[in-house]
């Protein structure tokens, strides 16, 4: 049987964010409205189990809008697109759907604005991530992309005091203020956005979590490789204490880790559903686990509309009274 942990804790919040379910529920409607076939742009959300459920209903998943078929349905993801992807859709005149999160399309407005504004614009992001590669689209010529404070010193800018910064949407906090600093330091003129590009959901489950790891010997997160905001709750958790590890699922915890280790804390990053969460507490609970507690750090009510599209077309008809 293994060990038996004493006490879970599960971090309240955790899991699915606006976005997530917004850009899920997103091809879910697709697919009942135009059925299968529904191509998808990328990933919809940094899930393996929320990709297979969804290619299981009809949904395919491609690299490029340019592999999908003349005048077909297409979804863009919740991390956002560049204005090319755009243009190619109008091109091959498919029916495309935006989900890109309304969180990450304000740090597209905002590169926008300061690219107008001819200024530098430094971009605080993980290279290669599907939500850079969008928000860089948006101003190619005025963008430079930073990793990490130690990139700060080695920036050459056009005009110091025409220096403008955003960010990933999915970062550490703690280490992007800290990057933020820096560039302060280095460009006293520097401006930014009026409110912080840190999504609402990453900033929270942050904070959660580092309660949790606070009160906990290890801490699973649940989440995918690619995920971003999984990875730094990861980082987030070690730094405040805990042993730490990123799993897909209950089928990747490792014995060792729950040797000599009787509380464990349990989250989950923004992509991942809470099936996942509740069949990891049943694995533990199957072992013998009984005392299973939320942890909660923030309340969470945020909602977004699902994109005009999908809600056009399940509106009801609009009914006109003649006047009397």
């Amino acid at each position: 049987m293994g060990a038996v942990p004493e006490k879970l804790l599960l971090a309240a919040p955790r899991g699915y964010c606006a976005g997530v379910d917004r850009a899920v529920q997103t091809v879910e409607r697709a697919l009942e409205r135009y059925g299968a076939p529904v191509y998808v742009r990328k990933e919809i959300v940094h899930n393996k189990h929320v990709v297979e459920q969804l290619r299981e209903r009809g949904a395919v998943f491609v690299d490029s809008e340019t592999q999908v078929p003349a005048g077909a349905t297409v979804v863009f993801s919740a991390h956002g697109v560049a204005p090319a992807v755009h243009a190619n859709a109008r091109r091959r005149e498919l029916h495309a759907i935006d989900a890109t999160c309304p969180l990450v399309t304000k740090v597209h407005v905002e590169a926008r604005k300061f690219a107008a504004d001819d200024y530098t614009i430094v971009l605080i992001g993980h290279a290669g991530h599907e939500e850079v590669e969008g928000t860089m689209g948006e101003a190619p010529e005025s963008i430079i992309l930073i990793e990490s404070e130690d990139q700060v010193e080695g920036l050459q800018v056009k005009d110091p005091a025409k220096v403008a910064y955003i960010s990933q949407t999915t970062l550490s906090v703690d280490e992007t203020r800290a990057i933020i600093d820096r560039l302060r330091e280095r460009f006293p003129a520097i401006t930014g956005p009026r409110t912080d590009d840190i999504c609402y959901a990453t900033t929270n489950r942050q904070a959660a979590v580092k309660q949790l790891a606070r009160q906990c010997d290890l801490v699973l997160v649940i989440g995918s490789r690619n995920s971003s905001n999984s990875n730094r709750l990861v980082e987030v958790a070690r730094e405040h204490g805990a042993e730490s590890h990123l799993i897909d699922n209950e089928a990747q915890v490792r014995e060792e880790w729950l040797l000599g280790n009787p509380v464990v804390g349990i989250t989950s990053g923004a992509s991942a559903p809470e099936e996942l969460v509740q069949r990891l507490v049943s694995f533990f609970r199957a072992r013998g686990t009984s005392d299973v507690r939320e942890l909660e750090v923030i309340q969470e009510d945020v909602r977004f509309m699902l994109p005009k599209a999908i809600r056009a077309v399940r509106a009801p008809a609009s009914i006109t009274v003649a006047p009397t």
